[in-house]
């Protein structure tokens, strides 16, 4: 048997591993895609808050204090009266999933090229693989890789610009960041080029409760208006403006790091701690598996259940108009 027919038998045989439990992913195969999808790539989903759910829907309680719970102790014996008591405010946050799904039709080019490129292992001792030198395992974290990849680049796009009034049957499953957020607090730039003025405007907008740890609070613009606000230093003739022409290190605006998100238009932005924005993925994630032998190609169904909210509607503020 030639290489090559090795090569696609054994992505064959392994590419239907992916479906030995009915099409729905094991947990540890779960998990590993997750990763991929979430911490690998460099989205917005990998500073968002990622929960994890066993059901389509889940609820979030929220407890707090909103206002001074201190009092001035009263004199021994007497009990603190009922005005100065303190209650905590309890509310929820009901994330409910909805189903995205991708058909991915993998070349056997596609396959051979990858495997040829790193992914042999000459550790298979039995089985239909016995000395073929190929890694089962290599062949399958190939194929998650590659649909993790491009998922996390649409999910993203659904978690930022998601609106249930769309006309694109995609984005209208679920509203995105950017719909829930401005519901309180929100800048209009009136269409001036991003500067050092928005991001005042933006943490002068914030409540001051949401303030105390500006180090965890993120401003979040597209990648066109980070590269203007590097600009911006890089026109300097001092170390700074060196760096930031040379450089990818953070920029930062009165003292919150200004990061890009590829999938936001350049007319807006937001600021935020990324532990708001709650992104939910259902655990049971399917991936079902069909080979086209007339086209060569291996077809792979994925569905998921995924949901997007924001925890605290006071505690982001939303940019838009930005020239």
């Amino acid at each position: 048997m030639t290489d090559n027919k090795k090569l696609i038998q054994k992505a064959d045989w392994t590419v239907g591993d992916l479906t030995s439990e009915g099409g729905l992913l094991n947990p540890e195969q779960t998990d590993e895609f997750i990763r991929k999808l979430v911490h690998v790539q460099p989205t917005i989903l990998r500073d968002a808050r990622v929960v994890r759910m066993n059901a389509p829907v889940r609820k979030i309680n929220k407890i707090g204090f909103n206002t001074r719970i201190m009092a001035a102790a009263p004199s021994s014996g007497t009990a603190l009266g009922a005005g100065l008591r303190s209650r905590p405010t309890t509310e929820q946050v009901t994330l409910t999933t909805s189903e995205v799904i991708a058909e991915v039709r993998l070349p056997y080019d596609v396959i051979e090229d990858n495997i040829e490129r790193g992914t042999i292992d000459d550790n298979i001792a039995s089985g239909p693989a016995a000395g073929s030198g190929i890694s089962r395992d290599g062949i399958k974290d190939t194929i998650m890789t590659l649909i993790a990849e491009r998922a996390a680049i649409d999910l993203e796009e659904l978690a930022l610009l998601g609106d249930t009034g769309s006309g694109d049957p995609y984005l209208a499953l679920q509203d995105g960041w950017l719909k829930l957020s401005g519901v309180v607090n929100f800048v209009d730039n009136g269409f001036a080029t991003v500067s050092k003025d928005l991001f005042k405007a933006g943490l002068k907008t914030m409540p001051d409760q949401y303030l105390r740890n500006l180090a965890a609070l993120r401003h979040y613009v597209s990648m066109d208006q980070l590269i203007e606000y590097r600009d911006t230093f890089a026109t300097r003739e001092t170390a700074l403006g060196d760096a930031q022409l040379q450089g990818t290190g953070p920029v930062f605006g009165f003292g919150v790091p200004v990061n890009a998100a590829l999938q936001l238009p350049n007319a807006s932005g937001m600021l935020t701690n990324p532990l708001n924005l709650i992104w939910g993925i259902q655990r049971r994630v399917t991936m079902e598996v069909d080979k086209d032998i007339r086209t060569r190609e291996f077809i792979i169904v994925l569905t998921a259940r995924v949901a997007v909210e924001i925890e605290e509607d006071e505690a982001v503020v939303k940019y838009t108009n930005i020239g």
